[in-house]
């Protein structure tokens, strides 16, 4: 690894100031899932390719580097040591540990979408995990292990791939390498190929709980557990650490607190009020903000939706079309470089005409 290395610049999903996930040695939530990971491995019938899947940014990816650490630790699966485990925990002071958090264990492949510095764009991190990244195993595989050893891959995440990079992970997965193991992150399991779910076991990884995000946000020192800030970026995380960290940085809790107040007072929209709250949304380089916008419009569209036998008719399918309208703006806004302010206005106004049906 070279000096020039920067986690923040060539790992997609880095974020300043906290461990990225092959360097988290606490996993909080999943106990369910680490447990049925555990009990697989010692029961000596472990499956060689395993789907992670679960939204993003609940701990899908700590969870495969925290088993990849056990299984490299303790490569053995009958042994007394995994026997009497009662979780996945490896100390940090391990070697293996140090090896995998700092990317040079070479018992573990972390195929990802690739860092790319003759990119002219300024963004160097390609936009799809690509065919010659999966084609990594090759070597990786091909490679001499000790006896008994695994050699896992972990594939980050699946929804990135393109459709040449998906057909040869399929290629390695119909016929798995000797000792291999692969955990194949997935955020939309749906939308991978059939034969590629056929392959593998799908252990579904469930959002976290807010006291869980709230436990998270402290234990990263993003929060201080009970505050404000940490109460309300979980509230808002729908289960995501990730989520609630972006949350927790910037303008993120006034946008949704100026969402709250005048989503509060429809159908009457204060027409100063709602230009202040789009222009915070609209502005440049405020992604974080517009994409949560979008998260809260349909937060509160679907609450809508979830209303019940009360709610007429003719209110429910104002709300669907306010929601299929909100959704292609913002695509072409994003697309076409239009005006994103204007697509703020235009939502809170439909908000306001729906709510009066």
């Amino acid at each position: 690894m070279s000096d020039a290395y920067d986690p923040l610049v060539t790992e997609a999903d880095a974020i300043e100031g906290v461990p990225l996930p092959r360097a988290q040695g606490r996993l909080i939530g999943h106990a369910r899932a680490e447990r049925e990971l555990l009990e697989a491995y010692r029961s000596g019938r472990m499956h060689h390719a395993w789907i992670l899947a679960g939204p993003k940014g609940i701990g899908k990816a700590t969870l495969a580097f925290r088993f990849a650490r056990f299984a490299l630790v303790h490569p053995d699966a009958s042994a007394p040591a995994v026997r009497e485990a009662t979780n996945l925990e490896v100390p940090e002071t391990s070697p293996e540990f140090r090896k995998i958090a700092s990317g040079a264990h070479p018992g573990l492949l972390h195929l990802k979408r690739p860092y790319d510095p003759k990119r002219k764009s300024k963004d160097k991190i390609k936009q799809d995990l690509t065919v010659d990244e999966i084609r990594r195993t090759v070597p990786f595989f091909g490679s001499t292990g000790s006896e008994g050893s695994w050699r896992i891959c972990i594939v980050d995440a699946a929804d990135d791939m393109n459709a040449n990079a998906a057909n040869a992970l399929l290629k390695i997965l119909e016929e798995p390498p000797r000792n291999s193991l692969f955990f194949v992150i997935a955020h939309s399991p749906g939308r991978l190929l059939p034969t590629i779910r056929s392959r593998c076991r799908t252990l579904p990884v469930h959002e976290m709980s807010e006291a869980e995000v709230v436990e998270g946000l402290g234990a990263l020192g993003v929060a201080e557990p009970g505050s404000r800030l940490s109460l309300r970026a979980a509230e808002l995380a729908q289960g995501s650490l990730r989520k609630a960290i972006k949350l927790a940085e910037g303008e993120a809790i006034d946008i949704a607190d100026g969402f709250s107040a005048l989503v509060a007072r429809l159908p009457r929209l204060e027409v100063d009020a709602a230009h202040t709250f789009a222009e915070t949304v609209a502005r440049p380089g405020a992604e974080d903000g517009w994409q949560l916008f979008q998260d809260l419009v349909a937060d509160h569209l679907h609450t809508g939706l979830r209303g019940g036998e009360g709610v007429p008719l003719q209110r429910l399918v104002r709300l669907s079309e306010v929601w299929e309208k909100t959704s292609r703006a913002a695509r072409e806004a994003e697309a076409f470089n239009l005006d994103r302010k204007q697509v703020v206005l235009n939502a809170l106004r439909d908000l306001a005409e729906a709510a009066r049906d």
